[in-house]
């Protein structure tokens, strides 16, 4: 049986260097001179922080620039809710979205089934989902339906076999 591997991968290395570009421009672009901006990159997330919520909306731009310059999908951000900070700023933490939690898998699995192609099977396995069938023009098929699909995680097809 031939099969394929889908996961949500998210390249780190780029987001680093994204993270980096983005620091390095809002240090020396005037329109961010003294509103005390700042992006910073942790293990899961990216934390953003400066005087006023406009600023951190253009902020957020930036980042989303370097992120598009890069080829990192904009879904990999799942951006929290705008908290006030000590001093009159604002912050906004974006945490990466990396690997297929169950609820999406589940949803995966769905809509792989309303396909309704031939002997196409879909099972969970950790933060991955394996798709097998019998015919390889299924399986092409599954997974042109699933890069046309939203379902708001970047989505990449490994292992394809015979």
């Amino acid at each position: 049986m031939a099969t394929f591997d889908v996961v949500s991968e998210v390249d780190m290395q780029e987001v680093r260097n994204a993270v980096d570009q983005a620091s390095r421009e809002i240090t020396q672009r005037f329109d961010f001179k003294g509103t005390d901006s700042s992006v910073e990159l942790t293990d899961e997330s990216i934390n953003m922080a400066s005087s006023s919520e406009d600023r951190l909306g253009a902020l957020r731009q930036v980042l989303e620039e370097k992120f598009a310059k890069r080829k990192i999908s904009m879904k990999v951000l799942d951006y929290g809710g705008v908290e006030p900070a000590s001093g009159g700023s604002v912050r906004q933490t974006a945490t990466l979205q990396a690997g297929i939690n169950s609820e999406k898998a589940r949803e995966l699995n769905k809509f792989i089934k309303g396909l309704g192609l031939k002997g196409v099977q879909s099972s969970t396995q950790g933060e991955q989902l394996r798709v097998s069938g019998k015919k390889r023009d299924d399986l092409q098929a599954a997974i042109a339906a699933l890069k046309e699909g939203d379902f708001g995680l970047p989505l990449q097809f490994n292992n394809f076999r015979d």
